[in-house]
């Protein structure tokens, strides 16, 4: 449609307000055109009987209610994707920012992307090694699946996005088969300069496709940005056979913006102001994980979110945990002892963990080992409780076992070096060195063949 439309109703916060066009389309996208002449991108977000409302993706700053004009495209957003994409820098909407000219399209998506016909999906299998103990060992990330990691303010989320970006591979899969695309949502600039220079450094950037979102750009392209990331990943996934791992941070930030959004249009709000519809519009983003039948690729999701107040009953954690498969959470109290990753073991979980490992996957005894380590890491807690009360000299020679044993998983299972990159068969062993300091007796959860395979008798720590 070539008409322009010149004038608009009312302007608040990134929406404008246009009167009511005929022929107009839920999500089309639109061209505005400010006095100066400068274009600015936007898309149609509500239709009404007299009025159409749009969302400008680079603001409304400066827009004129009488000598602005718009422009419908009659299409929705779509994003040029290509393999060269790979090693490349884009903004919030998929534009280059890297300085290395613009990416030369082989076909163009529809951001928005296309629901996966649940007949069509494959299981989830296999596991993707991240080196850190703590997830590959209790809480396996399996390829195809959406795990997201729980965290706070202040807590180091982002290094341990970092170190799984740089050290995450698949079993048997070449380097040139496997991609990581990461979304960066309204994060400052030195924490995006920090994720530029750690890919480029570790020399990973190439196999690195980056969409940033900063702090001070504006609201509308941070919710497009991992919609435009998503659609790279599918790309990649199913039209090239790869394998591809999506770390979006911080989807808190992007529920935040949701908000603001929601409240510039006036709709009621639901818990903690959010929208209604928090929950289909999380689930759009996460629902874009898995594998094809059609496909040999896969799309396996990290989403990182900061918990506000540590509160993991918020809105946000709470109905992320609704729609994926587990979750990753990291403590506080753990982190100021000088533990990294602060990962706590009894919260965090990973639903499918359990069909993509044991052997043929990782190793034989990972399935009980992991049940030991998660039994015995609870009856610590307990013993801990215990001891607060009736002091450590009270204890039996067993309870003592397991304040010994406590304290070497935090140390030396769940703490590791921030570039220490442990393979599935040194964390296992390792899980094996610190149940030893148990009395064999108390690994209940062991099957025997398994136990007299790497606890034999006489092997007591």
């Amino acid at each position: 449609m070539n008409i322009e439309y010149l004038g608009l109703k009312s302007i608040s916060g990134s929406l404008v307000v246009l009167d009511a066009i005929e022929d107009a389309t839920f999500s089309e996208m639109v061209q505005i055109k400010t006095e100066s002449g400068d274009v600015r991108d936007g898309k149609i977000i509500q239709l009404a009987k007299n009025y159409t409302v749009v969302q400008v993706f680079e603001g409304t700053q400066g827009l004129s209610k009488t000598n602005t004009s718009t422009r419908l495209l009659g299409r929705p957003m779509e994003l040029g994707v290509s393999k060269e994409m790979l090693g490349r820098v884009f903004d919030g909407v998929g534009r280059p920012i890297d300085g290395l000219g613009r990416v030369f399209a082989e076909e163009y998506l529809d951001v928005n992307g296309k629901p996966m016909n649940p007949v069509s999906r494959e299981y989830p299998r296999d596991y993707i090694q991240t080196g850190i103990s703590s997830i590959d060992g209790l809480t396996t990330l399996i390829r195809g699946q959406k795990l997201p990691i729980f965290s706070g303010n202040g807590l180091p989320h982002n290094e341990l996005a970092m170190q799984i970006a740089q050290q995450a591979k698949i079993k048997d899969a070449d380097g040139g088969n496997f991609a990581i695309v990461f979304c960066a949502m309204g994060v400052p600039n030195d924490v995006a300069s920090y994720f530029r220079r750690g890919f480029e450094e570790s020399g990973v950037l190439e196999r690195v496709v980056m969409f940033l979102n900063l702090a001070n750009d504006p609201v509308g392209e941070r919710i497009i940005t991992p919609r435009c990331a998503l659609t790279a990943a599918e790309y990649l996934a199913f039209r090239h056979d790869m394998h591809v791992l999506v770390i979006l941070t911080d989807m808190t930030s992007y529920a935040e913006a949701l908000r603001e959004i929601s409240s510039s249009q006036n709709e009621i709000p639901s818990r903690k102001g959010y929208p209604g519809y928090l929950y289909s519009d999380l689930a759009s983003i996460y629902e874009r994980a898995g594998m094809l039948k059609s496909a040999k690729g896969s799309v396996t999701q990290i989403p990182i979110l900061t918990m506000p107040n540590d509160d993991i009953t918020h809105p946000i954690p709470d109905l992320t945990g609704y729609i994926t498969e587990g979750q990753i959470v990291l403590e506080r109290s753990l982190y100021q002892t000088g533990i990294y990753p602060p990962v706590s073991i009894l919260p965090s979980l990973s639903r499918l963990m359990k069909d993509g490992i044991g052997e043929g996957y990782t190793r034989d005894d990972h399935p009980d080992t992991a049940n030991q380590l998660f039994a015995s890491y609870s009856r610590v807690q307990e013993v801990r409780s215990l001891a607060s009360v009736i002091g450590e000299d009270e204890l039996s020679d067993t309870d003592k076992c397991y304040l010994e044993f406590g304290s070497a998983f935090e140390k030396e299972f769940i703490s590791q070096g921030r570039e220490e990159n442990r393979d599935i068969e040194k964390t296992l062993n390792l899980g094996w060195e610190i149940l030893k300091i148990l009395p064999r007796k108390e690994l209940s959860r062991i099957d025997t063949k398994i136990l007299a395979k790497y606890y034999p008798v006489g092997s007591e720590g």
